[in-house]
């Protein structure tokens, strides 16, 4: 029986920017579906992307944790270094090979594109024993080209290798040849990656695994193999064809529908601060009036007092006045102005621990009313654990509706800016966070918008 390897990459979707809390829930209901690797995309926000990175290798232990290098040494880096706690890391190397993909998208002839690809998989593995070369768009390259670019990569040390059908040009039994022959020919795993434009996607990853290919991509909803769909057809018809996946079966269509109602969620409902303003396309400038931005606040999901209105007004033209105000300068805005409370939790110290071989924990040390409490908690990554242990202390568990972080400044030393959004008995409390220590800001958010809570149930 030969068990194909399954490489999900929902998490890799262009044009979906997804919350810190999604990305983290999409990652573990894959991991508890045994998928072999979990593919997220090039970390472009060093701060937030490795943050996430980092979290997701805290809890996914069974699956690879593969993360996109991109073309440059110091991406190839980022990656590395994001990696570094992650129980079985791989890093992608993802370039074009076609005429036109060498020649627009990386300005290159291909003799100067197969010694690019040589050197960007030899830099991935001084960093990582596991290096993917994913040849885009390979259906269209030159016969000659996409076999000289494996070579180069194979040589430069990959230890797998993903055929891309980028344009969907090629019917199930053609892309089944052409994947089968290449991957007749070489000593390490062939992936294949089908587009799902033409409806024909699962049907040309199984007739290429029955050519010889070793594993699939795919993904919940993208324009790919369907996850369900690949898994259901290998179940209802491996037996005949000695093939079979590591998916846990029984709890596919639960996690698939868990995962489908995040992806319909972050699309079509308020549940995140920087989606649900996409979706409203909420743009101010200093011509608004107070009543266009109390409806903005109104659409962000926020019952606001009318003196914290006032004060939100204020903050929001002085801020207008230089630029124009979108769904996350007005959510800073009413984190930074509205609802000032007086701490009735103070933040006295935290320790966390994380790591590839431990459990992550936090141990909080808060003060109230000059009574210094402690909570100690294991959770899913060092900001889980810390809010457990800050829940712990506080003995109330709130929903966290979202949670958001960036950098602020640039540099080595830059200060990090986190969000957190709280829903108490139906209104949303908003909490910010300022650090060099992005854990560390986000601790602050939290208590911040717990206090805030805790003011009004008084």
């Amino acid at each position: 029986m030969k068990q194909i390897k399954i490489a999900d990459t929902t998490l890799c979707r262009e044009g979906r920017a997804f919350s810190f809390k999604e990305k983290i829930e999409i990652a573990r209901q894959l991991e508890k579906l045994s998928i072999d690797a979990i593919e997220l995309p090039e970390i472009a926000n060093v701060k937030a992307d490795a943050l996430l990175v980092r979290t997701v290798s805290s809890f996914v232990k069974q699956s690879v944790l593969s993360v996109a290098a991109g073309t440059t040494e110091e991406s190839v880096a980022l990656a590395a270094a994001a990696l570094s706690g992650a129980a079985h890391p791989r890093i992608r190397v993802e370039l074009p090979i076609s005429p036109v993909g060498m020649e627009y998208v990386c300005h290159k002839k291909a003799p100067k594109m197969i010694e690019w690809i040589g050197a960007c998989v030899a830099s991935a593995k001084q960093s990582c024993c596991d290096v993917e070369f994913c040849a885009v768009d390979a259906t269209r390259a030159e016969p000659e080209v996409l076999s000289a670019a494996i070579e180069s990569a194979i040589a430069s040390g990959a230890t797998s290798i993903t055929l891309c059908d980028s344009a969907a040009e090629m019917m199930p039994d053609d892309f089944a040849r052409f994947a089968g022959e290449i991957a007749e020919k070489i000593e390490i795993p062939v992936y294949v990656r089908c587009s799902n434009q033409n409806g024909m996607a699962a049907a040309s990853a199984v007739l290429a695994v029955r050519a010889g290919v070793a594993g699939v991509k795919t993904a919940v909803c993208g324009d790919t193999v369907p996850l369900d769909a690949f898994a259901d057809m290998i179940k209802n018809c491996g037996n005949a064809y000695a093939l079979c996946t590591g998916i846990r079966s029984t709890e596919l269509h639960r996690n698939v529908k868990q995962i489908r109602w995040i992806l319909d969620n972050s699309k079509h409902e308020k549940g995140t601060a920087s989606l649900a303003a996409e979706q409203t396309e909420i743009r101010l400038d200093s011509n608004d009036g107070r009543d266009a931005v109390d409806a903005a606040g109104v659409e962000l999901g926020y019952d606001l007092s009318e003196e914290d209105r006032a004060r939100v007004y204020e903050e929001f033209c002085r801020v207008s006045g230089k630029r124009h105000v979108g769904s996350k300068e007005l959510e800073a805005i009413i984190a930074s102005v509205a609802l000032q409370v007086p701490a009735t939790y103070q933040l006295k110290s935290y320790v966390i621990n994380n790591g590839n071989i431990i459990s992550s924990s936090a141990q909080i040390t808060m003060e109230k009313d000059g009574a210094v409490m402690q909570g100690i908690c294991i959770g899913d990554g060092p900001i889980d654990a810390a809010f457990l242990a800050i829940e712990q202390i506080v003995g109330h568990h709130y929903e966290l509706d979202d949670f958001q972080i960036q950098s602020v400044t640039e540099g080595k030393e830059a200060m990090g800016s986190a969000l957190v959004r709280l829903r108490a008995d139906g209104k949303l409390y908003s909490g910010n966070g300022i650090s060099t220590d992005i854990i560390g800001a986000s601790i602050r958010a939290y208590i911040n918008a717990i206090n805030k809570i805790v003011y009004e149930e008084v």
